[in-house]
């Protein structure tokens, strides 16, 4: 046996075996609830090159990304947040007829905003990195979403009577 990458093994009600390489480099082995552990390593073994090759891109991809932000700066964009949202809501709200039942601010990663079915508008914290052009677009989306709550084409309708240039605005949102 070879210097074989050390893996976490995952066993479920599967058939086969899987391997999967994390964002951050970790591999992870998928297998059936009854497979031989040497069956497991063999699997491993015979794709060590596709697993070197896989691995070393997600590490490399990782060490290019910025350090995670610190606590003390999530909440320094949670306070800019809680501070320039709700002004941005209360004249886009009247400007469109529609009424939020609530506003919070969390350190979301996925995703910029929501709005629940309840009307409620949710906003993550890193919206307040991108530029004020796309903290309006997101805004005025989850506002479209109190009346339209699919991404159909009456929402899109909704979106462009307000925000014509939508699509450039959409160009300036990314995740940090």
């Amino acid at each position: 046996m070879t210097n074989m990458e050390p893996y976490e093994l995952i066993r479920s009600r599967r058939k086969t075996l899987a391997l999967e390489v994390t964002a951050d480099g970790r591999l992870l082995v998928r297998a059936p609830l009854r497979c031989a552990q040497g069956r497991i390593d063999a699997f491993v073994e015979a794709h060590a090159a596709w697993i070197e090759k896989h691995v070393a891109i997600q590490r490399e991809k990782a060490a290019r990304l910025p350090p995670a932000p610190t606590a003390a700066e999530i909440q320094a964009l949670k306070d800019r947040a809680r501070a320039e949202l709700p002004e941005i809501i209360a004249r886009w709200s009247g400007e469109m007829g529609v009424r939020p039942t609530g506003f919070k601010v969390t350190a979301a990663r996925k995703r910029y905003g929501s709005c629940s079915v309840k009307n409620s508008l949710c906003f993550s914290c890193f919206l307040m990195n991108c530029p004020a052009e796309a903290v309006e677009l997101v805004v005025v989306h989850e506002l479209c979403h109190i009346r339209e709550k699919n991404h159909g084409p009456g929402f899109y309708t909704l979106l462009e009577r307000y925000l014509p240039d939508w699509r450039e605005r959409k160009k300036l949102l990314s995740m940090n």
